[in-house]
């Protein structure tokens, strides 16, 4: 887990997929936190992103640290709870002017049953599964 952690706090920025009824869509996001031994991300319930993991939690991340990549199969899994909201708003204090942990938009989600993989143009893949 911690170097799936490392590797995306490295890249900075990673991608996450996800699906809309048959089209896939994909963007850039920044926020990864290791609370109670998952890793979790961060986005608002207003987004769109938000309504595409509830109706379908299962998504792909995928970051590029300038010497090998990583692919994150996984499925998204809501935690509502203050304490969890606060601990990633804690490591991200920038997205405290947009976001708080009782504006009910906040949302924050952990990967379960993911497998990650990491590869580069030489040597074989590493899987690592969360």
């Amino acid at each position: 887990m911690q170097e799936v952690y490392d590797f995306l706090k490295k890249a900075k920025t990673y991608y996450l997929a996800t699906l809309e009824g048959d089209q896939p869509r994909v963007r850039p996001f920044g926020t990864i936190d290791l609370f109670e031994g998952k890793l979790y991300f961060q986005t608002g319930k207003s987004k769109d992103v938000s309504k595409q993991i509830k109706a379908n939690p299962k998504i792909e991340i995928s970051a590029f640290d300038g010497a090998s990549w990583i692919r994150i199969q996984a499925k998204a899994i809501e935690d509502d709870r203050r304490e969890a909201k606060v601990h990633m708003l804690e490591a991200y204090p920038t997205l405290k002017d947009r976001y708080s942990p009782d504006d009910g938009n906040t949302q924050v989600l952990y990967l379960k049953d993911a497998v990650a993989t990491i590869s580069t143009f030489t040597g074989a893949p590493k899987v690592i599964k969360l």
